[in-house]
């Protein structure tokens, strides 16, 4: 496990757009799919990182607790399944029913939607606004597997109130911090 940094991609930055497929339902899904009317969170996850563990559960319920309010949530991993089998989407459907997620859980099988979000970690968090223009990009809170800090949300329930609100969010953000996304060979160049 390579502790690792977001790239903090440019706030204003327009959501990069893509099409793939939904690993629990089946189908293949597009950004205006998961898009919100007051916000949209994209978030790059994987299976196996502890980073990812440690926050499952909240993540879960960080989407449940805004189900209605027209705020869209996705889950991407872009992981390389052949390197890491853990990460594969049979094994992505099983853990996003064990953590009952209730948005859709996108397998990136050629890393070009990482590559245009520029995500660096699992987690990586972004929130953007009714215009799909970045507000936010940074860690879920300061919590971290063996910090004994309480898993709260409050960098991102921050950002996503600030956005449903049409604020703009000028305080510093903290990168998110966990794994590295597992490139493929031919990406790591």
């Amino acid at each position: 496990m390579a502790k690792t940094e977001s790239n903090m991609l440019p706030l204003g930055t327009k959501a990069p757009d893509f099409e793939l497929p939904d690993t629990v339902s089946g189908k293949k899904l597009k950004l205006s799919d998961v898009y919100g009317e007051k916000a949209t969170v994209v978030m790059f996850i994987c299976n196996h990182c502890p980073y990812v563990k440690h926050l499952n559960k909240e993540i879960a319920k960080l989407a449940k607790d805004y189900s209605d309010k027209d705020v869209g949530f996705v889950a991407i991993s872009s992981n390389d399944a052949e390197q890491y089998p853990e990460d594969g989407p049979k094994k992505m459907k099983i853990n996003a029913e064990e953590n009952d997620f209730t948005f859709p859980y996108l397998y990136d099988e050629t890393q070009e939607v990482a590559k245009a979000y520029k995500a660096a970690c699992t987690p990586d968090f972004y929130v953007f606004d009714n215009n799909l223009e970045l507000v936010y990009r940074g860690q879920f809170d300061d919590s971290r597997p063996g910090n004994s800090m309480p898993i709260t949300g409050r960098d991102i329930r921050a950002a996503i109130d600030a956005a449903m609100m049409g604020i703009t969010i000028y305080k510093k953000q903290k990168p998110s911090v966990g794994c590295n996304i597992k490139w493929k060979e031919e990406n790591t160049a």
